[in-house]
Order: C-alpha cells, then sequence, then structure tokens
C-alpha cells in the first residue's frame, strides 16, 4: 500500500489533534431555548456539559443541574445561571438539595425534581397542558401552552437574584443564601412593602436599610407601591399598577443588564453590564446599605464596627476579645433564654457606640426612665439588652440575637447588654488541695497502670512475632528452599501491615465477602480475570463481587495502589467500584450490580427472545464509546482498557449503560503509554498492532470498540456461519492459538453444512455498495433508521482502520454519533486487511472451526443471495496484516 504524501499525513495529523481536544459541544446535546414534554435531565446525564441542558438563544444564561461549590453529594441544585459571570439568578430547590443522581422531568403536567422516585420539587398545579419550557434572553425560564400562554415563570418565584424587567410585587421577597456554596435560604430578606422596600435580619425580624431613608433615593408620588424594579436606567417602586415612580434611586447608568443580588452577607448590590453576556466590565452601581457597619455581622456578634474610611471591628470598652468573639471582662457571661432563672446585671456603653439596628428599631415603651427600661429587660428571657434614649425616654429592647455595634457620633443612646454571674465559679486558692486532690491522684494513678498494660501487650506481641519468624527461617534452611511471599506470611500477620494510600475504596475481609456471596453460590460471569458472583451487603445493596485468579498476585501496596486510582473514576457510563478485599493472596473487587447482565445476552439471544430494539442499540453505542473516551482523556490516570467486548458492556434498568473490568489490564501515566509487554484482551476485538510490535495506545481500544459496534449493528457475532439447508446463523469460535481446534460432532456438521461468513468483510463491501440497510439485524423486520445505519456502519469502519493514527479518537467517535461532529469516510486502501481475512476464514476448512447455533434466518436473509466479493485491492494473504487479522481478529 503506498504511503500518504508527507503534506496529506501532516494535515490529518492536525485535524486529528482538533477532534481530540474535549469540545463541550460533543460531550452532550444541550438544547437551545426549548425543551419539550418528555424531557429528562440530571447531572450524571450532561456530565460531558457539567449538568448544562439548556441555554438561551443568545447564550445569556444555561439552566444546570450542578453543585455551586466543590461539588458533595446532596449538594445539587436545578439552577439558572448567568454563564459569563456564573451567577445563579434563580434556584428551584433551594430547601431540598438533592444527589447528582436527581433528576428532571418535563412533563405535560409541569416539571418536578426527583431523587429515586422521591420529589424534592415540582411546579404547581398548572391550568392547562405544558408543551414547550423556554429560556428566555432575560434569564427567564417559562412553562408555554400550545398557544405560547405562560403557564408558569421563574420570575413569580424569584430567590436571591432580581433581574432587569423582573418585578418583585408587594409582600413578595429576596431571600439571601446561606453561603455560595450553599444555596439554603440564609438570614437576610429584602422585603417590599406597599410604601418602600427594607433589609431585614431574621433573627428577631431586626431592620436595617430601607429605601425611604436611603440618601440615593427620591420619592416622587405618594401614590401605594404595587412592586420593585429594575430597568435599562435604574431601581424603582412603581405604584399605580406600573403607571407611577413611588421610589427611585440615583439613576442608574445605561446598560444592557441589570443583576440585583441580596449576598449572603446581608448586603443589596446591584451589578451593570454594558453587554447582557457579561463579556465587558462589570460595574458595581449600588449597594445597601452603603456602610459596612450597618450590616447586622459586620463584626460578628457583639463587635464593634468603627466607621471610617477602612471600617475595621474590635470589642466594645469592658469587653475582651477571646476564641467565642467579644466576652466582658469582669469573668461574667453574656446572658441567653436558658440563664434566665439567674440575677442579671447590665455592661454599659458609652452614648457614642450604638446599635446596628437602631435607626429603624421601635421603641417598646416611651415617656419612661432608665430603671423601668431596665426591668422590661429583666423580666424578658429573650432580652439580651436595651437602649435608653434621654430625649424621648424611649426604651428599645435587643432580643433574640445580638449583632454587630457601631460608633455613631451623634448618638446620645445609652446602651446596656445584660450578663450574668459566671454559671460554675473558680475554687478559691485555700480549698484548692482539699477539692482538687482526692479527685486527680486516683486519675493518674489508673492512667499510669494503664500506660504500663499497653507496653507489656506491645512488648509481647514484638516476641511473638519475632520467635514465629525465627522458626519460619529455621525451617526454610532445614528444607534447603525459600519460600514465597504468601507462604512466607499468613493471612492474620499481613493484615497487620496497614497500608495507608489516600482515595481507597471500602475494604472488606475476605470472610465478609463468602457471607455476601453465600459462599460463592451465584455466579453471574467470567472474563480474563476470574469468577464474579452475586452477592448482597448488609446494608441490602446488592453487588457483584469478581474473585481476581487469572493474574500473578501482586504485591499488597501495589494492588491497593491500582484499585485507589480505580476508585476514584466516577462516570455515567463506568461501573462503580464500591470495596475490595486484600488478604493474604486472595484479591477480589465489588462492584455495583448491573441486572440486566452483559451486552452479549440480549444482542445474541437465541430465537424466540426479545430482540434489542434499534434506538437501545443506538444509545449503547452511544454510551459505551462516552465511557471510553472519559478513560483515553477526562479522568486524572489516562487508562486503556484493552478487553472492549459486549461481555464487558454492562446494563441495568433505566437504560444505564457501564463499561466493566476497566483499569484492570494497565494504568497509564503518560510516559507509559508507547508499548505494553504482554497481550492483553480477546479474539476476535484485537487490533493488528498487538503483533506488528507497534504502539499500543487508545487507539486500540478504537479499534475493539468498532468490531463491537458491528456486532450491535448486526445482532451476531462477526463470524458466522450460514446454513445452506436451514439458512441458519451459527456464531463461529476459533480454538486454540493459531485459530484451530478441533469441533463437536454437531458443530462439524453444522459447518460442513453452511458456508462462513466474515461480518466486518461485508460490511466494508456493503458500504462500497452503498447497501447499509441490508447490514441492520434482520429480526428488527426493518425498524431502523436508515440515515443512522449508515452512520453507524460508516463509524464502525473508520475504527477499524489498519493504522492506529487513521482511526478517530473516542471523543470524535462521541461527536459523530451524536451528530456534532461530521461523520469521517472510511478509507478502502486501510481496510483491506479485512477482505484479506475474511476470505481466508470463508474458505478455511470445517476442521477449524467450532460453530454454534445461534438464531434462525441466513445473515442476507432467506433466499437473498450474497453479493458479489470483489475487490480492488491487493490479494495476498501472506502479508503481515493478514497474519495480524487472522490471529487476532478473528473468531474466539
Amino acid at each position: 500500500m503506498a504511503s500518504p504524501a508527507p503534506l496529506s499525513l501532516l494535515l490529518f495529523s492536525l485535524l486529528l489533534l482538533l477532534l481530540r481536544r474535549p469540545d463541550p459541544s460533543a460531550a452532550g446535546p444541550v438544547a437551545t431555548e426549548f425543551v419539550y414534554p418528555n424531557f429528562t435531565a440530571s447531572n450524571l446525564l450532561y456530565v460531558d456539559s457539567s449538568g448544562v441542558f439548556l441555554q438561551s438563544p443568545a447564550a445569556i444564561f444555561q439552566a444546570v443541574i450542578d453543585s455551586p461549590g466543590p461539588q458533595q453529594p446532596g449538594n445539587f441544585y436545578f439552577s439558572v445561571v448567568h454563564v459569563s459571570t456564573n451567577t445563579i439568578v434563580w434556584s428551584a430547590n433551594r430547601a431540598a438539595p438533592v444527589l447528582d443522581s436527581a433528576q428532571l422531568h418535563l412533563t405535560a403536567a409541569g416539571l418536578t425534581l426527583s431523587t429515586n422516585g422521591s420529589p424534592a420539587w415540582s411546579t404547581p398545579a398548572l391550568n392547562g397542558s405544558v408543551s414547550s419550557m423556554r429560556l428566555a434572553d432575560t434569564g427567564n425560564l417559562l412553562l408555554l401552552d400550545p398557544n405560547n400562554a405562560t403557564l408558569w415563570q421563574s420570575f413569580d418565584h424569584p430567590t436571591d437574584v432580581l433581574l432587569s424587567g423582573q418585578a418583585l410585587p408587594v409582600g413578595a421577597e429576596l431571600v439571601s443564601a446561606t453561603s455560595a456554596s450553599n444555596l439554603t435560604e440564609g438570614d437576610y430578606r429584602l422585603v417590599v412593602t406597599d410604601g418602600d422596600a427594607e433589609l431585614r435580619w431574621n433573627k428577631g425580624d431586626q431592620q436595617y436599610w430601607s429605601l425611604s431613608t436611603d440618601p440615593r433615593a427620591a420619592k416622587d408620588t405618594n401614590a401605594a407601591g404595587s412592586y420593585l424594579a429594575m430597568n435599562s436606567t435604574g431601581f424603582f417602586l412603581f405604584g399605580d399598577g406600573g403607571k407611577r415612580v413611588v421610589w427611585r434611586t440615583t439613576t442608574l447608568p445605561a446598560a444592557g443588564l441589570h443583576i440585583g443580588k441580596l449576598d449572603s452577607n446581608g448586603r443589596f448590590m446591584i451589578l451593570s453590564y454594558m453587554l447582557p453576556n457579561g463579556s465587558d466590565q462589570i460595574n458595581e452601581e449600588f449597594v445597601a446599605p452603603a456602610s459596612n457597619c450597618d450590616l447586622p455581622f459586620s463584626c460578628s456578634s457583639l463587635g464593634l464596627c468603627t466607621t471610617g474610611d477602612n471600617n475595621s471591628c474590635s470589642c466594645p470598652p469592658g469587653f475582651g476579645s477571646t476564641h467565642a468573639g467579644c466576652q466582658p471582662s469582669d469573668g461574667s457571661i453574656l446572658a441567653s433564654a436558658s440563664s434566665c432563672t439567674y440575677s442579671p446585671s447590665y455592661e454599659s456603653f458609652p452614648p457614642q457606640i450604638g446599635y446596628f439596628a437602631n435607626k429603624f428599631a421601635r421603641a417598646r415603651v416611651s415617656g419612661t426612665d432608665l430603671s423601668e427600661c431596665q426591668s422590661l429587660c429583666s423580666q424578658n428571657c429573650s432580652c439580651l439588652g436595651f437602649y435608653y434614649r434621654n430625649s424621648s425616654g424611649s426604651c428599645i429592647l435587643l432580643e433574640s440575637q445580638l449583632g454587630s455595634f457601631r460608633t455613631d457620633a451623634d448618638s446620645s443612646d445609652i446602651g446596656f447588654v445584660k450578663v450574668v454571674p459566671t454559671l460554675s465559679p473558680a475554687p478559691t486558692k485555700g480549698n484548692w488541695a482539699g477539692n482538687v486532690l482526692p479527685i486527680l491522684l486516683p486519675s493518674i494513678a489508673v492512667l499510669l497502670l494503664l500506660l504500663l498494660l499497653v507496653v507489656v501487650f506491645f512488648r509481647w506481641r514484638r516476641q511473638r512475632k519475632l520467635r514465629k519468624s525465627s522458626r519460619y527461617s529455621a525451617k526454610d534452611i532445614k528444607l534447603g528452599r525459600h519460600r514465597s511471599w504468601p507462604s512466607t506470611r499468613s493471612d492474620e500477620e499481613e493484615e497487620e501491615e496497614e497500608i495507608s494510600i489516600p482515595g481507597l475504596p471500602t475494604r472488606f475481609r475476605y470472610e465478609e465477602l463468602v457471607a455476601a456471596t453465600e459462599g460463592f453460590r451465584t455466579r453471574i460471569g467470567s472474563g480474563g480475570f476470574g469468577e464474579v458472583y452475586k452477592g448482597m451487603l448488609p446494608d441490602k445493596n446488592t453487588v457483584a463481587v469478581k474473585r481476581i485468579s487469572n493474574i500473578g498476585v501482586q504485591g499488597k501496596r501495589e494492588f491497593c495502589t491500582e484499585i485507589a486510582v480505580i476508585g476514584n473514576i466516577h462516570h455515567v457510563n463506568l461501573v462503580k467500584l464500591r470495596g475490595f478485599c486484600v488478604q493474604g493472596s486472595k484479591r477480589l473487587l465489588v462492584y455495583e450490580f448491573m441486572n440486566r447482565g452483559s451486552l452479549d445476552r440480549p444482542l445474541f439471544a437465541a430465537v424466540g427472545s426479545p430482540v434489542l430494539e434499534w434506538g437501545e442499540r443506538v444509545e449503547i453505542a452511544l454510551g459505551t464509546a462516552r465511557g471510553l473516551a472519559y478513560l483515553h482523556g477526562g479522568c486524572d490516570h489516562k487508562i486503556i482498557h484493552c478487553d472492549v467486548k459486549p461481555e464487558n458492556i454492562l446494563l441495568g434498568d433505566h437504560s444505564q449503560v457501564k463499561i466493566s473490568d476497566f483499569g484492570l489490564s494497565k494504568l497509564l501515566a503518560p510516559e507509559q503509554s508507547a508499548l505494553f509487554t504482554t497481550m492483553r484482551g480477546t479474539r476476535g476485538y484485537l487490533a493488528p498492532e498487538w503483533l506488528t510490535n507497534s504502539a499500543i495506545s487508545d487507539r486500540t481500544d478504537v479499534y475493539s470498540y468498532g468490531m463491537v459496534l458491528l456486532e450491535i449493528v448486526r445482532g451476531r457475532k462477526n463470524c458466522v456461519v450460514v446454513g445452506h439447508t436451514d439458512d441458519s446463523e451459527q456464531a463461529a469460535t476459533a480454538g486454540s492459538s493459531g485459530g484451530g481446534a478441533s469441533a463437536s460432532s454437531g458443530s462439524s456438521t453444522s459447518a460442513a453444512a453452511g458456508s462462513r461468513v466474515y461480518f466486518p468483510m461485508h460490511a466494508l463491501e456493503m458500504h462500497e455498495h452503498g447497501r447499509y440497510l441490508e447490514l441492520a439485524d434482520p429480526r428488527l423486520q426493518g425498524r431502523v433508521e436508515a440515515a443512522e445505519v449508515e452512520k453507524v456502519v460508516r463509524v464502525a469502519l473508520c475504527c477499524l482502520h489498519e493504522e492506529p493514527a487513521l482511526r478517530p479518537s473516542m471523543v470524535a467517535v462521541v461527536g459523530m454519533l451524536e451528530g456534532t461532529v461530521p461523520v469521517w469516510s472510511p478509507r478502502s486502501e486501510s481496510l483491506n486487511f479485512l477482505r484479506f481475512y475474511g476470505r481466508g476464514f470463508e474458505a478455511r476448512p470445517d476442521a477449524m472451526m467450532m460453530a454454534a447455533a445461534v438464531g434462525q434466518g441466513g445473515f442476507y436473509g432467506r433466499g437473498k443471495p450474497a453479493p458479489s466479493m470483489t475487490s480492488t485491492g491487493s490479494t495476498t494473504s501472506t502479508s503481515q496484516s493478514y497474519m495480524s487479522a487472522h490471529r487476532l481478529s478473528g473468531p474466539r
């Protein structure tokens, strides 16, 4: 085969590099503006796009299911996010964060967010049937009926953000989040009344700002307010249904987008963006309250905020700073509801120290004196202090929780904080010995005795181990031999060697797994690394337990190191490792259980069994491709599977598709990805480079995936025997190395009665003739999409290119199957080795085959002749390509 021109190779290599780059558009089908009923989204389903499943027309806002901070189980929210600034502008389930597996369902009845079938949030009963969900460039999420009328919208259910064009009506409120990573409701509210807008602290419902008292606001009319809103020029309280302005702030600069946010510290800010997508500079246009010292917790409880250019925090006079905050310097403690039975006293503040809420607080009584005000506080268990205003005789009680204090040069109010004596007074110096020594001396004696016992125990244990070690050594010398690692150390001794490796999953004892599997009673599968058994853990979770038996026994630390890497790989299309066992020479892995078993069972099912429909086959192919793409480039350690086959593709309920046995062949560091030292995998799916001393890379998995993809299309093994008398398809499996083995009498008879067909060769021929539909599983009886069959076959053939560099990466395969990347055209000159092997396979004598009947209906259908097998390629059967295909890609 002639080599391509150097320039062509360079251009093609550049194209491959571009396709291998992680592209968010290839990660998942993110919809634009609309989604429709029967739609389902979750963070796991859209893990490749970080949970984003819908974006507004200009990509200004996105709908997402994600965790706002470091991803933690149970801290996921359904939210609308401003893309450029990553600002969450609305959240559905603030009161009920969910797991990453929670699913959002859009039906004709509305939206439901649920975990394992348990609803965490849903829209209320609607007045009509939902026909679509729309995310507008304003950030509003809407449910529309068939006439495009709004049934529900997020603007009517605000959280902690007010957007341009959004109205906050009288009686509604914004509620702050607890923190940037915890969206549950916090302690601060922006409340709209019929004449004002107010900021309140939930602790005692204490007000600390209002629009009407802000010097930057101006009043236009005396009309009753209707709603608070922002537009392109400012921040307003509108009245008379929006026809008149009641209050307005200083005019804001014209901007493409304003975002008003009530922060978790109680500050309300209006940010402006000249462009709606926020790609330009962000300007902070309005902050309320203007001074940090007016915030309830600017300096924590009882802290004193000193106003000025640089606000600073300290403790008020008479109080000192401790690990618990500001406390009375005389040894007394601050009063609380639990100390109400004690007679209180009071620490006073000078007149220049005020309380953050004083300017808005309502006096409990007026025209009274200081002693009466103190009496009111002493009789009220929730009262923690009070302020007395000399000018009017007003008494203001500080209740529920104390916030921060502040310096105020214009204040003449006198403040008092309630304190009580220390509940457990310290013993005097004179009676210290009499009170403490009778308790301290026995305690010291007991501690010394325990310490002595521990020392004796460890000395005895050490001597016992030394004696046992000496006994083993003497015996080995006497027998004139060396004992191997498993034989020189018992299980009990090895368990004493603790291995501490970060990231290890749950470790089980061997006895626990014997009990979980009832003595390894139910075998559910076997593979290249051992047998798999069904088990149930004490927490009633069903698991699959793999006994590793076909690899050499690794050292304990080396095995645990590999398990730590595998256990930290998490992807929706990869089987999760629940735990492991390493005890003596025993090595076991505990995986999540997939109740539908492996793909080969339904795909190669016998006649009369249910047939996998075409749509499910495409989803299985796509899920498998996504899992392999993650192994090759999405996790911290690049992993080459080396054994991609239907038996290692597991199925579960709800269309779950997961790859198993990954990471058991070899973990590749970037500098180790050139060659393996031994051959790994399963005949029939191995790439030619295994026998040509070529580099083994992620493209080796791509080849195996291409073979699996063809079997998914046809629903049969790639090597079959077509009967002449009964037109039955039979799977041909090769024998020992070299491809030959003695067949059973029944199999030999069947083989003699029919001809052999190597499906990859025929797929290539049908591709060249454009006859793709003839390759689909005849059991589907035409229930396929012609364009999809063509796409899948072309992708499969591209994966089978003889030269690894010509095969697409798994990221590119995912993009082609999803339709986000153009489908490549297979290169016939790089697929001629399929013809070489196919002709050799079909001409081989009967004794070289071992056939087993697997279904009815000939490969080309009953009564249909096989197409012409002409070829323009070379026909030599002695080439290295033919030999590689003959020994590796042939039947098992």
